[in-house]
């Protein structure tokens, strides 16, 4: 089972959260709210998506680089894909 899996509700409850403040984006540009609001909000939503997007990192750090149960090459498989989303995540 992958570690995904095992935190599925975990996970899931944080992608409503962040749901949860982009409609609120949403509401806000729809009633034409104040600028500042809307960038308020913006914020909180793009912190919610880094929270979540570090909670899944350190844990396929932990999972898929940095286990000892891990083979060389599946330690270096694991490091590969890393460095691949987090490239793509920068640009």
């Amino acid at each position: 089972m992958s570690h995904t899996a095992r935190e599925k509700t975990k996970l899931l409850n944080r992608v409503r959260r962040i749901r949860g403040q982009l409609e609120a984006v949403e509401r806000a540009l729809e009633g034409e709210h104040d600028c500042a609001e809307i960038l308020h909000l913006l914020a909180a939503a793009r912190g919610g998506m880094n929270g979540l997007m570090a909670g899944v990192i350190e844990d396929h750090i932990r999972e898929h680089v940095a286990s000892p149960a891990l083979a060389d090459d599946e330690r270096t498989r694991g490091a590969d894909e890393l460095v691949e989303v987090v490239r793509s995540y920068l640009k």
